[in-house]
C-alpha cells in the first residue's frame, strides 16, 4: 500500500500564497493520476485539482486561475501551488492517488491531510 505524506500547509493572510507537497512511497508513481481534495469545516470533502499520468490537469471552478497542480515523477511528488488565497480556501487539504492514469478513476490512497488557514 502506498503512503502519501503532505506538507506545506499553514496560516496565511488573504492574497498570500502557499505550496503544498505530497510525497508518495514506493514505485510506479508516474503511472497514476493524482489529485488534491479539501474539506472545510462543516462541509463535505471536495475535489480541488487533479493531474493525470500524462500531465493533463483539471481544476474546480472556485480555484481555477489561482491554483496550479504539477508533478515531479523523479521525486514521486505532486504539488499544489496556491496563489491569491481567500478565506474560503481554508480547510484540510488531502492528497490522493487514483487507481490508474485517469482522473475518472476512484482514489485508493489518501494522505493524512495538511491544514490551510487563510485569515487576517
Amino acid at each position: 500500500q502506498v503512503q502519501l505524506v503532505e506538507s506545506g500547509g499553514g496560516l496565511v493572510q488573504p492574497g498570500g500564497s502557499l505550496r503544498l507537497s505530497c510525497v508518495a512511497s514506493g514505485s510506479g508513481f508516474s503511472i497514476y493520476a493524482m489529485a488534491w481534495d479539501r474539506q472545510a469545516p462543516g462541509k463535505e470533502r471536495e475535489l480541488v485539482a487533479g493531474i493525470t499520468s500524462s500531465g493533463n490537469t483539471m481544476y474546480a471552478g472556485a480555484v481555477k486561475g489561482r491554483f496550479t497542480i504539477s508533478r515531479d515523477n523523479a521525486k514521486n511528488t505532486v504539488y499544489l501551488q496556491m496563489n491569491n488565497l481567500k478565506p474560503e480556501d481554508t480547510g484540510v487539504y488531502y492528497c490522493n492517488r487514483r487507481r490508474g492514469p485517469m482522473l475518472t478513476q476512484t482514489a485508493d490512497s489518501w494522505g493524512q491531510g495538511t491544514q490551510v488557514t487563510v485569515s487576517s
